[in-house]
């Protein structure tokens, strides 16, 4: 080859590493690159008391993990027909909140412990095309927002004033829907949330189908483009980071429950309840850490 031949392709080669470089750097890695989820250890999770939902509490400090399940629910809660509680969350201040759904109606609640210990019930009057069901909320860094979601197929999540904690909120009047968070990718059956930053979101699916990302029951992380707040709508990028445990001495369906991210030691823990007879015995929290 040619001298001048050879230094035209040498100018292009180095022409076209540059601009790799250049891209590497514009171009974010996707969310499984950042780091891999591992499994460290598990606990069993009690069918009427853990089988549902889970949370870290920070205020006060050396408060033990709460959990929810059908024998959680308050009788006079479950009397008005609030018949199914789902993940909870903690805000750093030390406000507790259990969602609530029944079986029909157009409203769901949300039950919210104080940092004084006082209790008080917070309803939601369904917004137009609003699904009943509520599975779970998520209590943004700051405490001001929280995050919940509906069932089924969704392209968005929902986002409120916290109650008890926003000042904005009255248990005497409706909580409202304050924004969105448009996902740039559907979700499936999503059983809990939890921020792990302020815009960083790490969720439990109990999607069986697999059809979304190559993979049933996922755990998935949503980055956002601005943490939530009232003043508009935000983006959520979804990455589906790895698929839960499912293990037991029954065979059958299980059910991918709700998730926490422990700020204070990094630990990420879900459950998973077995199928069967076997939801008695061999159901699980498992814990899982990040390399």
């Amino acid at each position: 080859m040619p001298a001048s031949a050879r230094l035209r392709r040498n100018g292009v080669l180095t022409a076209l590493v540059t601009l790799a470089a250049a891209l590497s750097l514009a171009v974010p890695a996707p969310a499984s690159a950042a780091g891999t989820w591992t499994e460290t250890g598990s606990d069993r999770a009690d069918p009427l008391t853990e089988s549902q939902g889970l949370a870290s509490v920070e205020v006060p400090a050396g408060s033990p993990n709460r959990y929810t399940g059908i024998g959680t629910i308050p009788l006079s809660d479950y009397l008005r027909g609030w018949n199914h509680v789902g993940d909870p969350d903690a805000s750093y201040e030390g406000y507790y909140i259990e969602p609530y759904q029944a079986d029909s109606g157009n409203a769901k609640m949300y039950r919210v412990e104080a940092p004084d210990g006082s209790w008080s019930e917070y309803v939601h009057q369904l917004s137009p095309g609003e699904a009943l069901n509520n599975s779970w909320d998520a209590i943004t860094p700051d405490g001001q927002w929280m995050l919940s979601g509906e069932w089924g197929t969704m392209n968005r999540l929902l986002v409120f004033p916290t109650p008890g904690e926003n000042r904005a909120t009255s248990p005497s009047a409706n909580l409202p829907q304050a924004a969105t968070v448009r996902l740039d990718h559907a979700v499936r059956d999503v059983q809990g949330c939890d921020f792990s930053g302020p815009t960083t979101l790490l969720c439990s699916s109990d999607d069986s189908d697999g059809s979304l990302f190559g993979i049933t029951e996922p755990l998935l992380r949503i980055d956002l483009s601005a943490p939530p707040s009232g003043s508009g709508d935000v983006t959520g990028h979804v990455t589906a980071l790895r698929r839960l445990p499912l293990r037991s001495a029954c065979s059958g369906t299980f059910e991918v429950e709700g998730i926490d991210y422990d700020r204070r030691s990094g630990i990420l823990r879900v459950i998973v309840v077995s199928p069967g007879i076997c939801v008695l015995t061999d159901s699980k929290t498992y814990k899982f850490s990040l390399d």
